[in-house]
């Protein structure tokens, strides 16, 4: 018996912002790429994967020049199972997320997994590490959804519609055989937006991929049809996904839309769809909007500012230097994975 699970009855249906229509910013034709289920931004254009492959050879990580030329890839040491979604945190390393799952009432095979996996690759390297998780009671889920919050954190969303939110509370293990155990954090739930989606409700209530922008103040979860944008404080990714106010914006009808990331600067979300052939990069612009940072102090009070003044006044016996700050922050990404319809379709 197929069951099918539907939206959470405690969200009122709310229809998704509109946006203007997307902007092409280029098709991916390189036959090697197949069926992308993560997407990230670079310096010099972006970064993709392959979704999982009867041949493993094929299941890797492209790097992509601006016009979506293959410039590089980079394949995995050992077979990755279920490539879903990519991240690249503020160190530039690049995260992926081995981590879809399906049940046989989805498309899968029945052979669940016992561990899940991400992979690391670190700045100016192409060597990837594993590292193997567990959920926190060894229940297997299908999952296609990794952000990194600003301790630099996995977080894990699930893709069924009451997604569960999972995070990394321990150290990082590589090449560990006994999975390290997740942290349950809460739940991210999609409205019923009514967005037009070639999966109809289930495409509005599946999460397909995420994404936090490069400056961490900004994190995006995707279904197949809408994207929900939440404003983070302090880094704390699963907080703001699991509590936060949801903007919401609606991607219509994109052939299977899994991927998503933002622009560098975090103005606009991408996407792309995980398809045979042909895929287009399109961008939308962000609907969550956030007041600058204020770099102007508050104004002195007159007394007060003369004392201001005086303390650092130059004097004959001392000269004054005034401290240069200087900030900068990493291109990050993700994602962006495989999805049932098209599992089912394989397997």
């Amino acid at each position: 018996m197929l069951i099918v699970l539907m939206p959470s009855a405690g969200h009122a249906a709310v229809p998704a912002r509109a946006p203007a229509a997307p902007v092409e910013m280029c098709r991916i034709t390189d036959p090697a790429v197949t069926e992308v289920s993560g997407l990230a931004v670079t310096p010099t254009g972006y970064l993709v994967e392959n979704d999982s492959n009867p041949d493993p050879a094929k299941t890797r990580v492209f790097m992509l020049d601006k016009a979506c030329r293959v410039t590089g890839d980079v394949q995995y040491p050992t077979t990755a199972r279920d490539p879903e979604d990519l991240a690249v945190d503020r160190k530039g390393t690049l995260w992926i997320a081995d981590i879809g799952d399906n049940s046989p009432l989805t498309g899968g095979s029945g052979n669940r997994r016992s561990t899940i996996a991400l992979w690391t690759m670190a700045a100016g390297s192409k060597q990837l590490k594993i590292h193997r998780l567990v959920y926190p009671d060894g229940v297997p889920r299908d999952a296609e959804a990794l952000l990194i919050d600003g301790q630099g954190r996995p977080v894990i969303v699930t893709k069924d519609p009451n997604g569960e939110v999972f995070r990394l509370d321990t150290p990082l293990p590589t090449d560990n055989t006994e999975g390290a155990r997740l942290t349950k954090v809460g739940a991210f739930e999609p409205r019923r937006t009514g967005t037009s989606n070639p999966l109809g409700f289930l495409g509005i209530a599946w999460v397909t991929g995420a994404a936090v922008s490069a400056d961490g103040t900004k994190a995006v979860v995707r279904t197949y049809a809408d994207a929900y944008e939440f404003e983070v404080k302090g880094g704390d990714v699963a907080a703001a996904i699991t509590s936060g106010k949801a903007t919401v914006t609606a991607l219509p009808d994109e052939p299977q839309g899994e991927a998503i990331a933002y622009t560098a600067d975090g103005a606009s979300l991408l996407t792309v769809s995980d398809q045979d052939g042909p895929a287009v990069i399109l961008r939308y612009p962000s609907g969550l909007k956030l007041a600058p940072p204020s770099s102007a102090a508050p104004p002195l009070p007159a007394q007060a500012q003369a004392q201001a003044q005086a303390r650092t006044a130059p004097d004959s016996k001392r000269s004054t230097r005034a401290p240069l700050l200087l900030g900068a922050f990493t291109v990050v990404a993700l994602m962006l994975v495989a999805a049932v319809a098209r599992r089912a379709r394989r397997r």
